[in-house]
């Protein structure tokens, strides 16, 4: 079954298309295509993401990535038939919001005929509305022109399904399709798992019964995890997104041949009886030290950007640790962008380590947000729900979209 995968979340534009094979319970995914645009050097000038910005970069970025991604799937043909003039009215009417990228697709897609892929996989949320809607109308505009049914995934359950790649390779960013082309599934996870997700967005702690089976037991109450870390590396003057750079100046810190640790910075909610997460706390706390300093050095900042980093870790695995031990899971899974962070790996592979069980953490290279997981999380939904692929699902953008 080939599935293309739609992904405009936040600042990513981002288009799969995978060949998935296998049943719900041992998939196997081969990658024909995976393209991401990342608008971070636009956004970065602000310090964050505009919504309004990043669904102007949407509209201009789709086509383009379409093209490059049906072109390396080997499914860009020309068309031998034009398209109806009843079909190109509801096009614009799906379209009619997003004005750029409907003048990208006339003049393109009728020119192509419709390739053989027999399901789109697109985000319905969490996420930014305005960038959602684009990635929707896209999916639609697509699913009408080829007759091809659209599906609604959860970025969230994207995050987790993307464990089911091979971590071969160690993990490495591809430079193009071919190096990630015909990747089979990894270990497989028992069940029940627990799911940590940490993202720009998303602090929360999921049971995972079973595939498409997801409650919430732990979230936080505020900042999340990657907010947190963009907004002291904001205070500490590091460049947007901040979380590698803070990452950056904590290993450095580490790797010192003398250290120093002067700065200690509270753990939010680590004896707190329950499973949730509070970040805001931590925040003004690094705010509080910062203005007690008369300088603020680059030493300075590697400590305080070191206890800061330790600070999070700790918390998250304190929560996780109980959370494994109270729903009894069999292995731990951890997505989405923060896991990119080198420390962090570290200390839940030494937490799996010392419970005995399964760790699942995805490829470098999807970790950050990306079509291949939507496409991914699309194919195992029609595992679980065969009948959806002949229904017409009413897709709307949720910005605030949960697990369930």
């Amino acid at each position: 079954m080939k599935i293309l995968g739609i992904e405009t979340s936040c600042d990513e534009t981002a288009l799969s298309i995978i060949n998935a094979t296998g049943t719900g319970d041992m998939p196997r995914f081969d990658v024909l295509s995976y393209s991401v645009l990342s608008q971070i050097k636009i956004h970065k000038q602000y310090g964050g993401v505009f919504p309004q910005l990043a669904k102007r970069e949407h509209q201009k970025n789709l086509i383009p990535i379409l093209k490059k991604t049906l072109k390396e799937a080997g499914e860009e043909k020309a068309a031998k038939k034009h398209f109806k003039t009843n079909v190109a009215t509801k096009i614009m009417k799906i379209l009619e919001r997003e004005p750029e990228l409907l003048l990208h697709f006339l003049k393109y897609v009728p020119t192509i005929a419709r390739p053989k892929i027999d399901a789109i996989a697109v985000t319905s949320g969490p996420g930014l509305e305005p960038a959602l809607w684009v990635g929707i109308n896209f999916a639609k505009a697509l699913g009408e022109m080829w007759g091809i049914p659209v599906i609604p995934i959860n970025h969230m359950e994207g995050h987790i399904v993307s464990v089911l790649l091979s971590q071969k390779n160690g993990g490495e960013v591809p430079t193009s399709h071919q190096q990630v082309k015909r990747v089979e599934a990894g270990v497989y996870p028992k069940f029940p798992a627990l799911a940590l997700l940490v993202s720009g967005g998303h602090t929360e702690l999921a049971l995972v019964k079973k595939w498409g089976s997801y409650k919430i037991v732990g979230e936080t109450r505020d900042d999340a995890v990657g907010e947190a870390f963009d907004k002291v590396a904001r205070m500490l003057e590091l460049p947007y997104p901040g979380g590698p750079h803070i990452s950056g100046l904590s290993e450095a810190h580490r790797n010192a041949i003398e250290v120093s640790n002067v700065y200690k910075l509270p753990r939010p909610m680590i004896h707190s009886g329950n499973l949730d997460f509070s970040f805001a706390g931590l925040k003004t706390a690094v705010l509080y030290t910062l203005k007690k300093m008369k300088v603020v050095n680059a030493e300075a900042k590697q400590t305080i950007a070191r206890e800061f980093e330790e600070a999070i870790i700790e918390v998250l695995v304190s929560k996780t640790r109980k959370a494994i031990e109270t729903y009894k899971a069999k292995s731990l899974i951890v997505g989405g962008g923060v896991i990119a962070n080198t420390a962090l790996r570290r200390a839940f592979t030494h937490l799996a380590e010392e419970m005995e069980i399964s760790l699942h953490i995805p490829q470098a290279h999807v970790t950050t947000d990306n079509a291949l997981m939507i496409a991914m999380a699309g194919f195992m939904k029609i595992k679980n729900k065969p009948n959806i692929l002949k229904k017409k699902i009413s897709i709307k953008a949720e910005g605030k979209l949960r697990l369930s």
